[in-house]
């Protein structure tokens, strides 16, 4: 059993920056690919960006060159780095670890709200 805390959502104006931070607990291996995705309402969620266990980094087309995903496996952690942020970023940010269609837990999300 995996738990995932997700923190640094708030309010922010365009233009401004935040960090996300998500800590798992339980059994990890760094093998594992972790995410984070969005859901806007009335939207479907969606991926932001993903990263594996060696460090490689998927992003959506949206948030290329604003957002920076990293992971410190040592202390079972992703962080998303989001600069130049936009009212169209805001959303609930939800943090993701899956190894298996049996192994895939979700946090339970963190309000970004990008406005003036």
């Amino acid at each position: 059993q995996v738990q995932l805390v997700e923190s640094g959502g708030g309010l922010v104006q365009p233009g401004g920056s935040l960090r996300l931070s998500c800590v798992a607990s339980g059994r990890l291996f760094s093998i594992e690919v972790m995410g984070w995705y969005r859901q806007a309402p009335g939207k479907q969620r969606e991926l932001v960006a993903s990263i594996t266990g060696g460090g490689s980094t998927n992003y959506a087309d949206s948030v290329k060159g604003r957002f920076t995903i990293s992971r410190d496996n040592a202390k079972n952690t992703v962080y998303l780095q989001m600069n130049s942020l936009k009212p169209e970023d805001t959303a609930v940010y939800y943090c993701n670890v899956i190894r298996s269609a049996s192994f895939n837990y979700w946090g339970q999300g963190t309000q970004v709200t990008v406005s003036s």
